[in-house]
């Protein structure tokens, strides 16, 4: 009986090793499979960003010009299309051309908008000297009055 228990016991050893080995390679196969399916998708997106991205340089003839909110949903937009300027409304959902011109040949530069921001440059500037002139000025009366009243 000794045999023959000693049998079974060895025959359920290799029996549960067997076992741990097959979870093993049902495990092993899922993550190979898992990760196929992840590297599928990656190649996907790479493929769809390669292909919207060559689109988007063929596409020479709109550009967006400047635009601005005027509302929480609501934009102005200027687009350039084909050498024709069209003033969008764009908002819920709908976009309605405001007005048309023709663009001009030089992009326009706002000067008083330059002026105005080097002005204030120059105004903040001279303001910062004599802020520091005026806190050296003070720092020298205290040390007056203080070896005055020594």
């Amino acid at each position: 009986m000794s045999q023959t228990s000693a049998t079974q016991g060895a025959a359920e050893t290799l029996g549960g090793a067997q076992g741990d080995l097959m979870s093993l390679a049902v495990l092993g196969k899922t993550a190979l499979a898992l990760g196929l399916v992840i590297a599928v998708i990656f190649a996907c997106s790479y493929l769809l960003r390669r292909i919207a991205a060559g689109r988007g340089r063929g596409d020479r003839h709109l550009k967006v010009v400047t635009s601005t909110a005027v509302g929480q949903r609501e934009r102005v937009v200027i687009v350039d299309v084909e050498g024709t300027w069209l003033v969008l409304g764009v908002g819920g959902g709908q976009v309605t051309v405001l007005h048309e011109r023709p663009a001009p040949s030089e992009p326009e530069r706002d000067d008083n908008s330059a002026s105005e921001a080097q002005g204030f440059a120059a105004r903040f500037a001279t303001a910062l000297r004599a802020n520091a002139r005026g806190s050296h000025a003070r720092r020298g009366n205290r040390r007056g009055h203080e070896e005055g009243e020594q």
